[in-house]
């Protein structure tokens, strides 16, 4: 085993709570996906475009899981393992992928109950989350090449405004359900209402934090090229928790709550045939 793997260290407690987690988040999915797919004709479960619905929750479960089992922090470089798969292009790669199939599944469901319902408010908003996340994605890929963590901030700040958007879907379309769609709903609100105090009070100014550091230390920004050049070459194996200390809470909740959502939002789709029957 290797040292830092020792049960004394909380890294290693860590890396092998995302690895369990990340595991189970994969069995969930096969479970919804024999459960719910194919439908039998006929069957009052299932949307028309539930292979849709499981490709996107699939990209955003595995996309997850391989950031679980080789975890990275790509502006500082820094990762668990020595290999290739952890290079910062690689893992940003996977990580953006699997971001645009979480807001696409939250495009596709909010398009679903907004027509449904006939609540344009939600079908509006539904067409506008998938241009904001790829907007935010760019920020996010500038931020890794450039190490400013700048763009980071706003990066996640344009997450903060799409969930908003979510939760204002949300509190439209409860009127129009009762009975455990309207909890679901509720509960979604809810865990919205988390992510966003989330975001405001810990993520954005924690890289804002960060880049008014670097910019009090001089540190010499990445130009394009020479970032893409870095991202693509260069990772640092480090085992040492100070080193990953900014990036353990919200890693863990990113991979475990966030990827519940998603698979809460596939169960959800794939019950399309029983939702009107909760129509208020």
């Amino acid at each position: 085993m290797l040292q830092w793997q020792a049960r004394t260290n909380p890294l290693a407690w860590w890396w092998g709570s995302l690895t369990l987690v990340s595991a189970a988040n994969i069995l969930v999915w096969f479970m919804l996906y024999r459960e719910f797919y194919p439908t039998p004709a006929g069957s009052i479960g299932g949307g028309s475009d539930i292979g849709l619905m499981f490709v996107l929750c699939a990209g955003y479960v595995f996309g997850c899981a391989f950031r679980s089992f080789l975890p990275r922090a790509d502006v500082q470089r820094i990762c668990l393992f020595d290999t290739w798969l952890s290079s910062v292009f690689v893992g940003r790669t996977v990580a953006t992928v699997a971001e645009l199939c979480f807001a696409a599944q939250w495009a596709v469901i909010l398009h679903q109950l907004g027509t449904m319902t006939g609540a344009e408010t939600v079908v509006n908003i539904a067409w506008v989350i998938v241009p904001i996340i790829i907007i935010a994605e760019c920020f996010s890929w500038y931020a890794v090449v450039t190490t400013n963590f700048l763009f980071n901030a706003i990066e996640n700040s344009l997450w903060a405004v799409t969930f908003f958007l979510a939760g204002i879907a949300l509190c439209r379309l409860m009127p129009e359900f009762q009975g455990p769609v309207r909890w679901a709903l509720i509960a979604g609100i809810i865990g919205i209402a988390c992510f966003l105090a989330f975001l405001v009070t810990v993520d954005v100014p924690m890289y804002l934090s960060r880049w008014r550091a670097g910019h009090e230390e001089g540190n010499r920004l990445l130009g394009f090229l020479e970032g893409l050049h870095d991202v693509s070459t260069r990772w640092v194996v480090t085992h040492d928790i100070a080193h990953w200390k900014g990036e353990l809470t919200w890693m863990f909740l990113y991979f475990s709550a966030a990827v519940w959502s998603s698979l809460a939002l596939c169960a959800l789709y794939a019950m399309d045939g029983y939702l009107t029957r909760y129509l208020a």
